[in-house]
């Protein structure tokens, strides 16, 4: 009976380390360089319709359509703003005082100098010499070039901010204006851009709204969906789908509920980003010390109430990594712009587009190649925040890819968490005998020869571009492939569309999403060869020497019960 016992234990050891072997011979190696794609249905199914959001009543302690200082036809913008001045006397003053009039930031952490103002990026490239055009998303009035004046209280736009009539616009090429009177645009459309009604906008005026910031940040990089991968239109009126925050049937958040402004000043830089927040508490309010928009603000670094375990992987991984896990997905997000290949034209000698099959732009004479992209995984990396430039005065090498932003960060720094990221690739001008980066004049009015959209003249547009910041240009030029990251911290999924812990750790696929980040050891997916085969040789000689054993037992125990038998 004692050699039945003994060799049923040896068959069993026996037959789990087999199967623990077969397991590991089978199991995926994990290879980091390989694309991930989830294992999950995946986001693509068209989101529910969403239905108009019902009108609520004003929570407003004034109604501005009976103050007397509104009560006039107004013939511009500035004259909206000297009314408002008259009681709310440091708006305008305090709105100088910001990112969004100044265009300046200077990182507290590197010393560089950011801002619109002087960075180049890798889609619309600068503002520099394209002032005119670009301050459609100024808060502002008349910034056409290096002139403008802002210290002036008055060229301050309220209206862009606050109005809710929805018929405020600014457009491209109006110096920051909207139309005071009925104008075609874009021209030669036949699309006519109706004038606004100022004296409705000025009464209409309220706290901000999502729409408010998505007037710009919607069209960020010059289209909707374009730059960001997590902001676009489709936020307007989102479903729980969409994001769980914006939800109009549900929170309802406007930006500026995380985004908690404090004299005109909008915390959550994308130039100096929390990556991560010790804070344990939720934002207290007037404390300014801390940054209110982030998801420790509110759900402090233990939100996970029943699962301890998901609260330690929130301590090297940001929310937003297994709370985000594809953006765009109310609209395909521009991931590719390729500014070599602009200025192509026609038989006729006129510019053209051509479109892809989804229908987005795939080829403008102006700008160039362009690839959409819709449902995207994102690239997931470490950051702790900080982030560094490729300015004008970069010197940079022109064989090699060209980070515009790096992110900095690692897995033993001690401030870093996994964050996902949207990898914007481009292609654009840099100077060949400086092996700096080249801001180019796109927007031109009348007169203007020396605009790129105009004559398609690569040397005119650079050397006009160049000397609006008085650079030179040295007349040889070429093209250089840029990235630049973009964090993704807006459409936040319903918790049960949240990564699943298979989708990292034994994703049916055989890639896990974070397998292409350095510095994570993954149970049951991380792996070194050399310590698996010699693991693996112990467990097998382990096993061969219980098998031994216990064979050499049973053999011993037979041969003593012919022993006594005889």
């Amino acid at each position: 009976m004692r050699a039945k016992h003994l060799l049923l234990l040896t068959l069993f050891a026996g037959a789990t380390a087999w199967s623990a072997l077969a397991a590991a011979n089978t199991a995926p190696s994990g290879a980091a360089s390989v694309e991930p794609s989830p294992d999950y249905p995946k986001m693509t199914m068209p989101p529910p319709e969403v239905k108009p959001p019902v009108a609520k009543p004003s929570k407003s302690t004034a109604d501005h359509s009976k103050f007397k200082e509104l009560q006039v036809d107004f013939k511009s913008g500035p004259e909206v703003t000297a009314a408002c001045l008259k009681c709310h006397t440091e708006a305008a003053k305090q709105v100088q005082h910001t990112k969004h009039w100044t265009f300046e930031f200077k990182n507290p952490q590197t010393g560089q100098m950011l801002g619109k103002r002087h960075i180049i990026n890798n889609f619309c490239t600068s503002i520099s010499s394209n002032q005119e055009f670009c301050s459609a998303c100024h808060v502002g009035y008349g910034w056409k070039d290096n002139s403008f004046d802002f210290a002036a209280q008055d060229k301050v736009d309220c209206l862009v901010c606050h109005e809710k009539t929805g018929t405020y616009r600014k457009l491209p090429g109006w110096a920051g204006h909207p139309v005071y009177q009925d104008v075609e645009f874009p021209p030669h459309s036949g699309k006519i851009v109706k004038a606004v009604d100022l004296k409705a906008a000025a009464q209409s005026v309220a706290k901000s709204g999502r729409n408010n910031c998505g007037a710009c940040h919607f069209f960020g990089g010059g289209g909707d969906a374009v730059k960001h991968g997590d902001i676009d239109t489709s936020l307007s009126n989102p479903g729980k789908y969409l994001d769980v925050h914006m939800d109009k049937d549900g929170l309802n958040f406007s930006c500026g509920e995380c985004h908690k402004t404090s004299g005109h000043e909008v915390p959550g830089s994308r130039y100096a980003v929390t990556a991560k927040d010790e804070g344990g508490k939720a934002h207290m309010r007037g404390k300014e010390d801390k940054n209110p928009a982030t998801c420790q603000a509110c759900h402090t670094n233990a939100p996970h109430k029943h699962h301890a375990r998901l609260n330690t992987h929130a301590e090297k991984i940001a929310c937003q990594t297994c709370h985000i896990p594809e953006f765009a997905r109310g609209k395909a997000t521009k991931m590719m712009w390729d500014w070599s290949t602009a200025g192509k034209l026609d038989k006729d000698g006129k510019p053209f587009t051509t479109k892809a099959p989804n229908g987005q732009v795939a080829y403008d004479s102006k700008k160039g190649d362009f690839r959409y992209e819709a449902n995207v995984i994102p690239t997931y990396v470490w950051f702790n925040g900080t982030v560094n430039y490729t300015l004008a005065d970069t010197k940079l090498d022109p064989s090699k890819l060209v980070q515009i932003n790096r992110f900095e960060g690692s897995a033993s720094d001690g401030k870093s968490k996994i964050w996902p990221i949207k990898v914007f690739s481009g292609k654009q001008p840099y100077d060949k005998a400086t092996n700096q980066l080249l801001i180019p004049h796109t927007y031109g009015g009348e007169g203007d020869d020396t605009a790129f959209w105009k004559v398609f003249d690569w040397n005119k547009a650079l050397e006009a571009g160049m000397r609006s910041v008085n650079q030179n240009f040295s007349g040889e030029y070429g093209f250089v492939s840029t990235e630049m990251y973009w964090p993704i911290t807006h459409m936040v999924a319903p918790k049960d569309d949240a990564l699943s812990c298979a989708q990292c750790h034994q994703p049916s696929i055989g890639v896990g999403r974070l397998d292409g980040v350095p510095g994570v050891y993954m149970p049951g997916r991380s792996a070194n060869k050399l310590l698996d085969t010699a693991g693996w040789t112990f467990a097998l000689l382990t096993l061969l020497g219980v098998l031994g054993h216990g064979a050499g037992r049973i053999y011993a125990a037979k041969k003593q019960g012919a022993k006594h038998h005889e």
